[in-house]
């Protein structure tokens, strides 16, 4: 597995991480612990050495399933979470970065992740009531406690994490970002991390499974799922929007490789900092995206793919209205 390092921050991952949401919270189909367990450990076997997680997923559960899962190989592995919103009746309940709150939600991610020190830590979405610089500040006093190895953010605006990074440097900005969803590239925030040396890690980088091309308007979606909740999954936008998955199925048919390598072939060409972090609970799944850092998309390529997908309107936001308010903050 090819390597890459988080802009100037030095943390060195692997070029496709696992996002481990997805392995028992928001989707219709959740593993047990022990498959949950396994697959981490499979990805370690395949190379990956970058896995993201929350205090929020779950809540609680997921972090102690990755902390399980790679206790035996922690020196081998970076592992991110995140803090930010309160969480009541095992529900997230707005945000919440008071400096007391940063702290305590450390302090229960290093106890649930069985760590000594965190090695990237997130906010989760910026809390509009608390300056970020108190925020940045609190996670400079746990990096210089020991607790802490490296400070990120998500989802922020440009000028936040310029404000954020005169506190504290910002590692990492985790955001979405793929072929469907651009908004890095005209808010900001990919000038943003090439000015500062910060680096990009891009989730759901294959549109929440719909750019595996797997999906379709007559797909069914479970109840639990939350992508029922997102106006890009009706079945209406997914069948305007299945222009995308026929372009990338051409790419991939010359290529010989599979939409979901394209796709993420393109976010890893972007810029040499941009880790994405695709979700499964499939091991054939888990391959695949790991194949993707061996697609060679060529200068031609890009240039086919630019044009070809600015042809397409992409129908439908990516999260409903009271969700998108949190974001760009």
């Amino acid at each position: 597995m090819q390597r890459r390092t988080l802009g100037k921050s030095g943390v060195e991952v692997s070029a496709v991480g696992l996002g481990c949401m997805g392995l028992n919270f928001s989707y219709s189909h959740a593993l047990s612990t022990q498959e949950s367990v396994k697959l981490i450990r499979q990805a370690v076997e395949r190379g990956v050495t970058f896995f993201d997680t929350a205090e929020v997923y779950g809540p609680y559960t997921n972090e102690e399933i990755v902390g399980e899962a790679l206790q035996p190989m922690r020196d081998q592995v970076v592992i991110a979470t995140k803090f930010g919103f309160n969480i009541v009746d095992g529900k997230m309940s707005g945000v919440n970065s008071r400096p007391e709150q940063i702290r305590k939600a450390a302090e229960g991610s290093l106890k649930r992740l069985g760590v000594e020190v965190i090695d990237l830590l997130y906010q989760h979405r910026v809390d509009p009531n608390v300056p970020i610089e108190d925020v940045a500040g609190t996670v400079k006093d746990l990096i210089a406690e020991g607790k802490v190895k490296h400070f990120g953010m998500s989802e922020p605006g440009a000028q936040t994490v310029r404000r954020a990074h005169a506190v504290q440097p910002v590692a990492a900005l985790q955001n979405e970002y793929s072929l469907w969803t651009r908004g890095p590239e005209t808010n900001g925030i990919l000038e943003a991390c090439e000015e500062l040396g910060i680096g990009l890690v891009a989730y759901s980088p294959l549109g929440k499974g719909f750019l595996t091309g797997a999906m379709s308007k007559d797909t069914k979606i479970g109840e639990n799922d939350f992508r029922k909740l997102l106006p890009r999954f009706t079945p209406e936008a997914m069948e305007k929007n299945q222009a995308l998955i026929d372009l990338l199925k051409r790419i991939a048919e010359d290529k010989k490789a599979t939409p979901a390598q394209i796709a993420l072939a393109w976010l890893l060409a972007q810029k040499p900092w941009i880790v994405p972090i695709p979700g499964t609970t499939k091991l054939h799944r888990l391959e695949e995206n790991l194949g993707a850092a061996e697609v060679t998309l060529t200068a031609a390529d890009l240039a086919d793919i630019e044009s070809a997908a600015a042809a397409i309107q992409v129908e439908g936001e990516r999260y409903p209205e009271q969700l998108m308010k949190t974001t760009g903050l």
